[in-house]
This record gives structure tokens, sequence and C-alpha cells, in this order.
């Protein structure tokens, strides 16, 4: 249905956890540009706009400006370099937040490729949870899930199949 079907579960894990927290119809900025996942959510019923693809360490007028009751980040945190001001300038009541969790048997994800692609941080949980309630933010629900996607053989692969992920979090405004 999407890129693959890594993607496909996490999509639908996604939307699942969105669902139980924000009523259908609520108008969302997603941050980021169109993607698939914002393509569905909108088919899901949710009013969505995403941001620009501008660099959000530099540039938060899109936050500042909206009028969105919720504001969603799928896996956009870790690109950036200031999340706690990020966090901070959301105008928004409500967020719905994931990132990838820190994996203490690898180095953080950094493209060979595109210099832009890397995770400036990986986040423990219970970091993670300390910059949402310092930046403003009281955690209401959160889950935690493992990847998908098949792995090849080995150590390191193994313990990625039995370690959770990615963690997802439902915040309002403190």
């Amino acid at each position: 249905m999407y890129q693959n079907a890594s993607h496909d579960k996490r999509y639908r894990k996604t939307l699942s956890f969105l669902e139980k927290h924000v009523p259908k119809g609520s108008s969302i900025l997603d941050l980021g540009v169109k993607n698939p996942l914002s393509q569905l959510m909108e088919q899901q019923g949710y009013n969505v706009k995403n941001t620009s693809g501008e660099d959000l360490d530099e540039d938060k007028s899109a936050l500042i400006q909206s009028k969105a009751e919720v504001v969603t980040a799928f896996e956009i945190l870790e690109h950036l370099l200031s999340s706690y001001e990020l966090l901070k300038s959301i105008k928004a009541e409500k967020i719905v937040v994931s990132v990838p969790l820190r994996l203490w048997f690898s180095p953080a994800y950094r493209s060979k490729k595109d210099l832009w692609d890397r995770h400036y941080h990986e986040f423990e949980e219970k970091q993670f949870n300390f910059l949402l309630e310092k930046s403003g933010w009281k955690i209401i629900a959160s889950e935690r899930w493992k990847p998908y996607k098949q792995i090849k053989f080995g150590i390191r692969p193994f313990l990625r199949m039995i370690t959770d992920r990615y963690y997802i979090v439902y915040c309002e405004r403190a």
C-alpha cells in the first residue's frame, strides 16, 4: 500500500494511536512535507496541513502562525538541533509526537548519501519525557513498539528485533 510493508505497519500503528487521542475532524499541523502518513490521516477524516520543508531549527513561523488544534511530529524531532525550542514554540494545546529510541548497541542513524538525513538526537524514553515536560507539555498517553522490517542474521539484527525502537506520546499543554 505504501513504500514498503515496514512503513505500512508503522503508519497503521501511528494512526491507531492518533485515533485514540484526537477526534476525527480535528485540525492538525503535521511537521514535515506532505507524505503517505499525512495523506492517510486526511483519508481518515483529519484536516491536515503540512509544513513546507523549511528548516524548523531556523524558521518556526508555521508553528507560531498555525491555528491548528493539534500538532503532529512523526520522526521529525531527531533531525533537529533545537527540539526544545520547537516544542516551546507550538501554539496548539495538544501534540502527538513519535521518535526513534536510542539503541545502546547501535550508533545514531546517519545517511552516507544524504548530508541532511541524520539523527542529531536519538532519545531514551526518560530523556524525551523530560524534554516534553521542561518545554511545557504534560504526557497523557504513550506507547512503544518494535520495528517491523525483516532483519538480517547476527547479534545486532537480533537485538533490533526484540528491542522497542519507536516511542509515541500524546501530550497536552501543562
